[in-house]
C-alpha cells in the first residue's frame, strides 16, 4: 500500500492534535489572536497609507511588514481553526489547496526574512551614518527595496515548490498542521535530493543571510554607541535594536526548530507548536512591538481614539 502511486486529488491532513475537552477553548483562543491580528496589522497598514507624517521609509517598511503578516497568517489560521472542530477523520484537503497554501506560507515567511534585513539596513543607516540617510534611503531606493523583497521572494519559492510538482504521490497524508514544502515532499516515495538540497539551499540563503546582516547592523550601532558620547543617539539605537532583535529571534528560533524536528516524527508536536509560533506569535507582536512603540503612530491612535470619542 505504501508504494501505491495516488492519482486521487484528496490529501489527508492531520492538523493540530486537540482533545475534546480542550477543542473549544484553543478554538477561540486562536480566534481572538486571529482577529486582534487583522484588526491591528490591517489598521496599521492603511494608518501608513493615509496619513502624510508617516510616509517615511521605516513607516512604510513597517506598512509593508504588517499587511505581509496579515496575508500570513490568514494564510494558515481559519484553515487551523476550521479543522480544530473537525473530527480527525474527516480532516481533508484537496492537493491543489494544500500547494497553494503551501506556496503562500513560503512566500510570506520569505517576505518577512527580506523585509527584516531591509529595516535592519535601513536603521544602520540612519544610526551609523544619518547625514547621507535622506540621500541613501531616498523614494527610488524606498521603491526598488519594497519590491526587491516581494518579487524575489516569489522566484525563490516558485523553484522550491515547482521541485515537487514532477514527483508522483505514493502516500496522502500530511502530518502537519498545515501544508507546507516539507510535507508535500515527504507524499512522494521517488528520490527527493534535489528538492532536499535545494531546500537547504532555500533555508540557509534567507537564515544565513539575515543573520548576517542583522548581526553586521547591530555591531555598526554597537560600535558607533561606544564611540558617541550622546545619551539620546545611544536611547533611540537601544530602543531599535531591542525591538528588532526581539522579533527576529522568535521567528529565527522557531524557524531553526521547525527545519530540525522535520528530521524527526517523533517529535512531531513540537514542530507543530514551532509552526504555530512562527505564523502566529510574530504577527500579532509586530504591530505591538514596531507600531505602538512608535511616538508618532501612538499621537496617532490617541488622536483618532479621541476623535471619536468626541464626535457623538
Amino acid at each position: 500500500m505504501e508504494n501505491q502511486t495516488y492519482n486521487v486529488d484528496l490529501l489527508k491532513l492531520e492538523g493540530m492534535n486537540v482533545d475534546n475537552l480542550s477543542m473549544y477553548p484553543a478554538f477561540i483562543f486562536l480566534l481572538i489572536i486571529y482577529i486582534f491580528s487583522m484588526v491591528s496589522n490591517i489598521g496599521l497598514t492603511v494608518l501608513i497609507c493615509m496619513e502624510r507624517i508617516l510616509h517615511q521609509p521605516m513607516y512604510i517598511l513597517l506598512g509593508n511588514m504588517s499587511f505581509n503578516d496579515a496575508l500570513s497568517i490568514t494564510t494558515v489560521i481559519p484553515r487551523l481553526l476550521f479543522d480544530i472542530l473537525t473530527p480527525t477523520s474527516d480532516r481533508y484537503i484537496t492537493y491543489h489547496e494544500c500547494f497553494t497554501q503551501a506556496f503562500l506560507a513560503h512566500w510570506f515567511a520569505a517576505n518577512f526574512h527580506t523585509i527584516l534585513m531591509i529595516m535592519a539596513f535601513d536603521r544602520n543607516v540612519a544610526i551609523c551614518d544619518p547625514l547621507r540617510y535622506t540621500t541613501i534611503m531616498n523614494n527610488y531606493m524606498l521603491v526598488k527595496l519594497c519590491v526587491f523583497a516581494w518579487v524575489m521572494t516569489i522566484v525563490f519559492v516558485a523553484a522550491l515548490l515547482g521541485l515537487v510538482v514532477p514527483l508522483s504521490r505514493c502516500r496522502s497524508e500530511i502530518t502537519n498542521p498545515w501544508c507546507d514544502n516539507a510535507s508535500l515532499v515527504k507524499l512522494s516515495c521517488e528520490s527527493t535530493v534535489v528538492n532536499n538540497i535545494y531546500g537547504l539551499f532555500y533555508t540557509a540563503l534567507f537564515l544565513v543571510s539575515s543573520m548576517g546582516i542583522v548581526a553586521y547592523t547591530y555591531i555598526r550601532i554597537t560600535m558607533v554607541c561606544l564611540r558617541s558620547k550622546s545619551k539620546s543617539l545611544n536611547r533611540k539605537a537601544l530602543h531599535t535594536c531591542f525591538t528588532h532583535l526581539a522579533v527576529y529571534l522568535i521567528m529565527l528560533f522557531a524557524g531553526f526548530v521547525i527545519v530540525f524536528l522535520h528530521r524527526y516524527p517523533q517529535w512531531s508536536n513540537y514542530r507543530k507548536l514551532a509552526s504555530v509560533i512562527f505564523h502566529v506569535v510574530t504577527p500579532v507582536l509586530n504591530p505591538l512591538i514596531y507600531g505602538f512603540q512608535s511616538k508618532d503612530i501612538r499621537k496617532l491612535v490617541i488622536n483618532i481614539l479621541k476623535s471619536k470619542k468626541v464626535s457623538p
